[in-house]
């Protein structure tokens, strides 16, 4: 499947149940193990569990199967590893914790000459 059109079903999954302040990370050129990360988050750890059902269940019908599902049974921080596209859903202090978006801005190659 397309990038593009996975993206777009991620997306749209997390807009169904109305994630907040949903991210789309282009690290190609800083991770060898995925192409996107999608990051958004939920309110309270019910919706996080029901976003990442959500993604799992519109990308499994449309023939991705997930890699793997961490975090589900907590619900703080759910991970549902794509391949090609990695999707965090977090709440917000969570994130605002691991802050996800700056770490993959940093020029990782520039930082370990620097």
């Amino acid at each position: 499947m397309q990038l593009e059109v996975l993206q777009k079903i991620i997306v749209n999954a997390l807009e169904e149940v109305k994630a907040q302040d949903i991210r789309v990370l282009d690290v190609r050129n800083k991770a060898s193990f995925t192409d996107l990360m999608v990051v958004a988050s939920g309110a309270s750890t019910r919706q996080v569990k029901a976003l990442a059902d959500k993604v799992i269940e519109k990308c499994t019908a449309a023939g991705v199967r997930p890699l793997g599902v961490e975090g589900a049974r907590e619900a703080e921080w759910v991970l549902v590893d794509l391949a090609d596209v990695v999707v965090h859903v977090m709440l917000p202090q969570t994130r605002d914790f691991y802050n996800l978006e700056k770490l993959w801005s940093v020029d990782v190659a520039k930082a370990l000459k620097g």
